[in-house]
């Protein structure tokens, strides 16, 4: 508490020196410190950065201080004479000790700080399973059996070529990640595919998602709102569209969610016992095809030669429907195409094959039903 509090006015008062002298009307947005975040956490870790970089400034000064002193005072042109002495043991005693007391008092609140990050586990209130995928996140309410996948908004894919003027671009999701606002949130990660880091600064998470490997860390948000972030290990070349949006509510907001979401959710499973008709389920795979295809074989299904097959024509797209499923369901070994039997639902999967085989030119004319999708898995 007297860290923190310490570190809160030092760093008031290098905000306004800061202000004065970088800081001009235009770049005020631009934030020239760390991140204080709305958690616990996030403020033991900005007052031991505080602690820390004061304690650098101290040094600095001190040290920059008596050489330009020295620089000054004992120059050549005033007859300085350079003193010749191989040892003194009162400044060897004191370089040697003077470090080990700054370390050390470095070193306390640094400890409890990262004792109290790696406690995730006790007395957590919600258990968030985070999977990276290229390119979405997908989310598993361990607790909830609740389960989506959070990819980059509509809203900012349609404005790439052009985004300026556009809010959140590339930090707007589908699906934001709802959490409850004064309860212990657990977070796991893990991933499908490649190396990703799940980033929000503002709960002052950000861990590795390692293939084969569990990290965990942890959050107590305080206060509601809004909160944005981003995948901070390149993963590929959709790398910069895996944004992450929190949304932070009371407690009775949060429950009204997860009563809302999971009816959401049965039903899109009772969806896919009905028959749908060619113009619905073009609509809906027109949307998850610019979700989840687009990104490598265009937008236009035109793909990029050499890299990414292109869907117009294809013989995958135009021939054997069962062939069709198979490889949007199961992936291909061995290539970039991603399994998508965990990633969509049977009317999402139904709805992509349909609109496939009857858009970029291709006109088979036939329909896949999410029964079908049901069958094959």
């Amino acid at each position: 508490m007297i860290f923190n509090k310490l570190s809160e006015r030092l760093s008031a008062a290098l905000a306004g020196v800061l202000s004065m002298l970088f800081v001009s009307a235009a770049d005020a947005e631009y934030a020239l410190n760390m991140t204080r975040g709305v958690t616990p956490i996030s403020r033991d870790l900005y007052g031991l950065h505080m602690i820390v970089l004061w304690i650098c400034v101290v040094i600095a000064i001190v040290v920059f201080g008596v050489m330009i002193w020295s620089i000054i005072y004992h120059r050549k042109s005033r007859g300085a004479v350079a003193a010749n002495f191989h040892e003194n043991a009162q400044v060897e005693v004191f370089w040697t000790v003077g470090p080990l007391v700054i370390l050390i008092a470095i070193a306390i609140p640094a400890t409890a700080t990262l004792i109290d990050l790696e406690d995730a586990k006790t007395n957590a209130d919600i258990n968030l399973q985070v999977t990276g995928i290229q390119w979405k996140w997908k989310y598993n309410y361990i607790d909830e059996d609740l389960v989506f996948i959070s990819t980059l908004a509509q809203s900012s894919r349609d404005v790439i070529k052009d985004p300026a003027g556009h809010e959140n671009y590339l930090l707007e999701v589908d699906q934001p990640i709802v959490l409850p606002i004064n309860k212990k949130i657990r977070f796991l990660f893990h991933s499908d595919d490649v190396l990703h880091a799940w980033w929000v600064p503002a709960l002052a998470v950000k861990q590795d998602v390692v293939p084969g490997f569990i990290n965990d860390s942890w959050a107590v948000i305080e206060k509601t709102g809004t909160y944005r972030g981003q995948c901070a290990e390149l993963c590929g070349k959709d790398h910069g569209f895996m944004p992450i949006v929190v949304e932070a509510v009371t407690q009775g907001e949060y429950e009204q969610w997860l009563v809302d979401k999971k009816a959401e959710a049965a039903a899109i499973a009772e969806s896919a016992d009905k028959e749908w008709s060619m113009q619905d389920l073009l609509a809906q795979g027109e949307t998850v095809y610019k979700g989840n295809c687009a990104a490598c074989h265009g937008p236009t299904g035109a793909g990029i030669p050499g890299v990414f097959p292109a869907l117009s024509n294809s013989p995958v797209a135009t021939g054997d429907p069962a062939g069709h499923i198979n490889i949007v369901m199961n992936g291909k070994a061995g290539t970039a195409m991603a399994a998508y039997k965990s990633q969509l639902s049977d009317v999402d999967l139904a709805a992509v094959i349909t609109f496939e085989r009857n858009s970029f030119g291709n006109s088979v004319g036939d329909m896949v039903q999410p029964s079908a999708i049901k069958n094959s898995r």
